[in-house]
Order: structure tokens, then sequence, then C-alpha cells
């Protein structure tokens, strides 16, 4: 009986401890939002603004790695609960998936070297630009760029487009104006390149700002994690995190 009873207890126990996590997928090359230290410890705001929102609704995250381009597919398996990286909220995702308010929104930019002329798309006639690959500065290269002369590359991380913009693969990028700053042009191999043209908040392409993307039908998650945006936006923990990373308010307008 005892031992029956001790079964029992510890079955729930483990379950109770299961419950309390929120598996969070996310793709940690996107630097300053998430990105590994040398010890492979993940960081960034997005994963300070998790854990916040996870502090809030009781719950304890648990942070699993994904390719971006197939960060909703592990979503939809199940590999995790959430998807707290940078994404933004598109019509065509949220037709798959469903998001939260938005917990920030920045403009994205094309970086090419300096001193590059440039009046429009047209002005990069011939040139190389990598994207990340299922990202809305892709859809944007490839609705804005191609059609104007310019071969879109894509690639399996933004961290793999710097690189080949520094061995002179690709000739630039288009990327969030925040991530591409604190990814590649504050470093000594960025020191070249600046952004040209204006920035970028088209709705067409980068939705309404950027999201928690979950399963279809967690109303009951999704109002928790609403409620937690809002509880950290006016209790000042929000602000505490983005002057972390950023000299203004990430939020948005």
């Amino acid at each position: 009986m005892r031992k029956t009873l001790f079964a029992l207890a510890a079955t729930t126990l483990v379950s109770s401890v299961f419950a309390a996590e929120l598996r969070v997928g996310l793709n940690p090359a996107y630097e300053p939002f998430e990105s590994k230290t040398p010890s492979g410890e993940i960081v960034g705001f997005d994963v300070d603004i998790a854990n916040a929102l996870c502090e809030q609704i009781q719950r304890k995250c648990v942070f699993v790695e994904s390719e971006w381009d197939s960060i909703i597919a592990g979503l939809q398996a199940k590999k995790y609960d959430v998807i707290i990286s940078s994404m933004s909220i598109t019509p065509e995702r949220a037709r798959v998936v469903d998001f939260t308010q938005r917990y920030y929104k920045t403009p994205s930019a094309i970086v090419v070297k300096r001193g590059t002329a440039y009046e429009s798309p047209a002005s990069l006639k011939g040139k190389k630009i990598g994207v990340l690959k299922g990202s809305t500065q892709e859809k944007w290269a490839l609705g804005e760029l191609k059609p104007a002369g310019v071969t879109v590359v894509p690639y399996q991380s933004q961290n793999q487009v710097y690189l080949d913009i520094k061995a002179g693969r690709i000739d630039g990028t288009v990327a969030d104006k925040v991530e591409v700053h604190g990814g590649f042009l504050r470093k000594p191999e960025g020191q070249d390149f600046g952004y040209v043209g204006p920035d970028q908040y088209d709705q067409k392409y980068y939705g309404d700002g950027i999201g928690i993307a979950m399963r279809k039908g967690q109303s009951e998650l999704q109002k928790q994690l609403n409620d937690a945006i809002a509880t950290i936006r006016s209790n000042g923990t929000y602000d505490k995190i983005a002057k972390k990373y950023f000299d203004f308010d990430p939020y948005g307008k």
C-alpha cells in the first residue's frame, strides 16, 4: 500500500513539474534578441522577456533550439509550446498559428558597403543580398529586390549571412535594424558597411510587430501571455529588460 501511495505521489509530483514548464522554441542566431555565449548559454532580449513572462504565469521556461525555416513546423509537431524568437505577426503565419499581442516592433533595413549609391531597389541591380530563410525580410527582398535584378540568397541563420558578407561572397543583407546593428555593424567586420534606403515597416511584408506564436486553439495560454505582457509593460520589468539591450523603447508606436 505504501509503495502504491509513494508511486502515486511521485507520479503526481513529476506531472506537476512537467506541467509547470513552458517549452519555448527559438533560433539562437539573432543577436541581441537571442544568441549563444561561448559557454553555450542562450541569452538575449527575447530570452529575458520569455523568463519574465514565465514568472508572471508561474511557469518555468525551457528553451528548445530550432532552425528558423522549420520553427513553425516544430511548434505544430509539439516540440515546444510557444515560439518566442522575434517572429513577426503576419496574416500568412496567423493562418496556421495564433499570436499574442506584440511585445516589440522595430524596422528592417538594407545593409551594404558604405558609399553604395541608393535611390531605389534598382540601385542594387546585379548585387547579391543574403537573407534569413523563411523570414519577413526574405519575403520583402523577394517582393522588392528580386524584380529589380538583385539576387536574393537565403541562409539557414543570420550569422551565416554575416560570414558570407565578410568573405565577399555576397554584397549585403536585409535584416531587422536592431539585430543587424548588434550582430554585425558594431563589430569590426561590419565597420565598412551601413544602412541604405528608408526604414522598412511595410505591413504587407512585416505585419503588426513581433508576437509569441502558439498552436491554434490555446485561448487560455494566449490570454495568460497577453495579460503577462501587459503586466511587465506596466510594472517596469519590460523597461528594465529593454534598457539592458537598447537605448530606445523597442515596443514601438
